[in-house]
């Protein structure tokens, strides 16, 4: 696999990410539990943090061999 059809396979996932994220969000306006709501937003924060990193690895896979691209400091060792 090239990097980027692995950049192709990261956006495919943020955007199946994205769906989810709609979908709670639209559960979490229409929940009364406090529960509930809790746990969505949990799993709201925590699916959108895994959007940021998978957009982000889209970047950084799709323009690593771009000479003027400046990496990301958090994916470099």
């Amino acid at each position: 696999m090239t990097l980027l059809e692995l950049s192709a396979e990261y956006r495919s996932h943020a955007s199946a990410l994205q769906v989810r994220i709609c979908q709670l969000r639209c559960r979490l306006e229409d929940t009364q539990d406090t529960d509930l709501r809790c746990q969505l937003a949990d799993r709201i924060r925590m699916l959108s943090t895994m959007l940021r990193e998978a957009r982000e690895l889209a970047v950084l896979t799709e323009r690593y061999y771009d000479r003027g691209y400046r990496r990301n400091a958090k994916y470099t060792i």
